[in-house]
């Protein structure tokens, strides 16, 4: 396939409109899974201004592969044959290649303008059933399908950098999106090896609105003088973190117990004087009807067809898992014969 403005020798079905980081990102992630894709470069530009973002983009992905072999995610031979599934073109070239797109990733700066002008120019060029689904951090849904003909095939698919290795991609539609858009761009997704998940058209879909508040935590203990920055990132990394990596936010208020998280807020907000703190009405909804996790068989989930005992099983093999990659296991002593065998999990699958 030719990395030029040429015409690739087979269409890629999926195409990513803005050429920077995110472009590239993506890109990376069909290529790597062995689909072809077309980065088209939403700017109009000279001949030459093109060819030097060309070979700026083509050496950026080389890096960013050379990195991956390092990591040992991606064997040193496979350069060369990813790289050629990506077909970096022009504005101008795009235009007859969009037809045979079923799927665009916009990807362009988050100025309001920038995103109708993307729109307009995606929507002129290709077929009405073809999905366009916005990389926008920003903005909504609901706002930007206004922008989109035939809105029934657009959602936002937010993706978290670095594109290429984070798995989590926030599936967002409008009111309007047809079920079967989801459907496909889900299954699209997963087949590139992503974890999409599904989430309202609101502000901050769902990773970014917990994570702002952390950080704004974060900062103000350390504003407050309760603790360093080293000390409180060693907390998250090797506390915080590397349980709710095990498992997840929910699932940890069932296992802890609804109740724990009721009363812990509640003295919170006392003791801080600050209602951020106050747990919602949901918290209290739970209590008064026994939804308080794991011991009642109910609480967020239903565990009550679930094997308790399997399941705590599982779930500590998973933070097990966590700690050996992190160095962190428990120290034992020499006299205790260290296990040698596969991790704990790998064990658990095995039965």
């Amino acid at each position: 396939m030719s990395n030029t403005s040429d015409a690739p020798s087979a269409a890629p079905r999926v195409a990513a409109l803005g050429a920077g980081r995110m472009g590239r990102g993506i890109a990376l992630t069909f290529a790597c899974a062995g689909h072809p894709i077309l980065v088209v470069d939403a700017k109009p530009r000279s001949e030459a201004d093109f060819q030097r973002l060309h070979g700026d983009a083509m050496a950026d992905l080389r890096t960013q592969l050379d990195a991956m072999v390092a990591l040992q995610i991606v064997p040193a031979h496979a350069i060369d044959a990813i790289l050629e599934r990506i077909s970096v073109c022009s504005r101008e070239a795009a235009s007859a290649l969009l037809r045979d797109v079923d799927l665009l990733f916009e990807g362009v700066p988050e100025v309001m303008e920038a995103k109708a002008e993307a729109f307009a120019y995606a929507c002129e060029r290709m077929r009405p059933d073809a999905i366009i689904a916005s990389t926008s951090s920003t903005f909504l849904s609901t706002s930007l399908a206004e922008m989109v003909s035939h809105a029934e095939r657009f959602l936002n698919a937010h993706w978290l950098n670095p594109a290429q290795l984070i798995p989590l991609v926030e599936i967002s539609p409008h009111p309007g999106t047809a079920p079967a858009t989801v459907a496909t761009l889900r299954e699209k997704l997963e087949a590139v090896g992503k974890m999409p998940v599904l989430c309202g058209a609101t502000p901050g879909y769902i990773v970014p609105r917990m994570q702002v508040l952390i950080m704004n935590e974060a900062a103000r203990m350390i504003e407050q003088g309760v603790a360093t920055a080293e000390d409180i990132d060693q907390a998250i990394r090797f506390g915080f973190g590397i349980r709710y990596a095990a498992m997840g936010v929910v699932e940890f208020i069932d296992f802890g117990g609804n109740d724990i998280l009721y009363y812990a807020s509640r003295y919170l907000s006392g003791a801080l004087d600050d209602t951020r703190y106050a747990s919602p009405p949901i918290i209290a909804r739970h209590m008064e009807e026994g939804r308080n996790g794991l011991r009642d068989g109910k609480g967020f989930y239903d565990w009550s067809q679930r094997d308790i005992d399997a399941y705590r099983r599982e779930s500590t093999a998973r933070l097990v898992d966590l700690l050996r990659m992190a160095g962190k296991l428990p120290r034992v002593a020499d006299d205790v014969d260290h296990f040698q065998g596969q991790s704990p999990s790998k064990s658990l699958e095995n039965k």
